[in-house]
């Protein structure tokens, strides 16, 4: 169910995965149900615990067993990313977006493009700085 935020939903067979350290996945797919009912679009996976080979075994049988066409991850040069990029060489249609944050996700859960909702993301990015009275 949807909380109307989403112009576009869709049911595609596909789950994409989202992957980081500890539970950012699990976190972020969180924050994506409450917000706008869509988290069934993606499979959360950890690398907690797991050594790089494992975390490349787990992304290639989770990619096997939902047809997955895109992978977030946390950090650029984090272990999740170094694994995907390793897939990548197997499968070059699959598409890696690292650095991911909420609105990145959220936006491509609601049906924008990847290059939009990585736009999207960096657009959300803002540093507000305090004041100081004297």
């Amino acid at each position: 169910m949807s909380n109307g935020i989403c112009s576009t939903m869709t049911s595609e067979m596909t789950r994409d995965i989202v992957a980081g350290h500890g539970g950012f996945a699990e976190g972020i797919l969180s924050a994506v149900e409450q917000i706008a009912g869509l988290s069934h679009r993606f499979v959360s996976l950890s690398n907690a615990g797991l050594e790089p080979g494992a975390i490349e075994r787990l992304l290639r049988d989770t990619i096997a067993a939902h047809g997955t066409k895109v992978i977030f991850t946390d950090l650029p040069a984090g272990s999740c990313t170094q694994a995907a990029r390793r897939v990548q060489r197997d499968l070059p249609e699959l598409v890696l977006v690292t650095g991911a944050a909420l609105p990145t996700i959220l936006a491509y859960a609601c049906g924008s493009d990847i290059g939009t909702a990585a736009e999207k993301g960096r657009a959300a990015q803002i540093v507000v700085e305090g004041t100081r009275d004297a």
